[in-house]
């Protein structure tokens, strides 16, 4: 037969799909020094004496405190918990799967925190502990989700946001005082 263009990329495709192979998967602590020192997901504050130094943080998804350390990397875990705010103000605690290693997003379960304060922390402390998933995440986990939850109340307008305190200097404060 002759030979037409659609043909020949058709085949193509197919070659290609066959050459496509899974990830590798490769030890943790293996890609934590290979993303410690550079990934997208880091900033890095410079103190504001000499004495200070620098602060690194990291904002990838599945590292509760955004601490760049490896204990809290959402990056260089195969098992990591997170916890965030989702629509209509409500909560989600999000782990990694067996998967993830080679699936990307898909590779992650979502679980819905919408019932109570201490439902939601029991089930918190289920996901992490009782299956010994990560116990030592428990305490940043549960940090975490108070965080999100009062946010959402306020949100929602249930209680009103706590005034930020401005501290001594401020001259309005000691003029009302007088």
């Amino acid at each position: 037969e002759r030979w037409s263009p659609n043909r020949f990329s058709f085949y193509r495709q197919i070659s290609i799909h066959a050459n496509l192979k899974k990830m590798v998967a490769a030890a943790d602590s293996l890609v934590w020094e290979l993303v410690k020192n550079n990934n997208s997901f880091m900033r890095k504050k410079s103190g504001r004496t000499s004495r200070s130094g620098s602060i690194r943080f990291s904002v990838e998804r599945g590292n509760l405190t955004n601490k760049s350390s490896y204990k809290y990397s959402g990056l260089a875990n195969s098992k990591t918990i997170d916890i965030s705010s989702v629509g209509d103000n409500k909560a989600a605690l999000t782990l990694k799967t067996k998967k993830a290693a080679t699936s990307g997003k898909s590779g992650k379960t979502e679980i819905a925190l919408n019932k109570d304060f201490r439902r939601s922390e029991k089930t918190i402390k289920s996901q992490a502990t009782d299956n010994y998933y990560r116990p030592d995440l428990k305490s940043a986990a549960l940090a975490k989700y108070t965080v999100v939850y009062r946010s959402n109340r306020v949100a929602k307008g249930v209680k009103k946001a706590v005034p930020v305190k401005k501290g001594r200097g401020n001259s309005e404060a000691a003029s009302d005082d007088e």
